[in-house]
């Protein structure tokens, strides 16, 4: 897991003027079959319930993408991962910095990346020693364990980061 890429091995970075090119109520593609990258996107500006409304959000993709609903106990657990990690995410934009400012969504080649954009100065990592008894303090520990990787991107100049995490979907 890195929390110091900006982008996953491979990854080409983000698009010129942002990674959604769709509004986020578009038809999209099932991922596999037409091979191209879906993306949506979700403005938190003046948004309340923002964790909940974070995880419709997504659910609605992964229904648009195929993900759900799903034919197998793996495909389940994979888009209840992808649920959680959101929740995870967005959870910890508003704890640790203001809240979240925006949410993208892309799905290509059966992998799902998640960024959550915030205006925070913090550097998210798992806390070490991970005590799983202790109330609070496991949001990155559950990152980090469920996603292929994950990490921070920062740009210079503007204020804030955005933390991104990808999931794969069963074989």
């Amino acid at each position: 897991m890195s929390t110091t890429r900006p982008y996953s091995p491979g990854d080409r970075g983000p698009e010129p003027g942002g990674a959604s090119g769709a509004p986020p109520s578009a038809p999209a593609a099932v991922p596999g079959e037409s091979g191209g990258r879906q993306a949506r996107r979700l403005s938190f500006e003046d948004a309340s319930g923002v964790v909940p409304l974070a995880r419709d959000f997504t659910r609605e993709a992964l229904y648009a993408w195929g993900w759900l609903p799903s034919a197998t106990a793996d495909q389940r657990a994979a888009a209840e991962d992808v649920l959680l990690v959101v929740s995870e995410l967005v959870t910890n934009a508003c704890l640790h910095a203001e809240g979240p400012d925006e949410l993208r969504i892309t799905c290509e080649k059966k992998v799902i990346r998640l960024e959550v954009s915030d205006r925070g100065t913090g550097q998210p990592a798992p806390r070490t020693p991970h005590r799983a008894g202790r109330p609070g303090g496991h949001g990155m520990f559950i990152v980090q364990r469920l996603c292929l990787d994950w990490g921070v991107v920062r740009t210079p100049g503007v204020a804030g980061k955005r933390v991104w995490a990808e999931l794969g979907a069963p074989a």
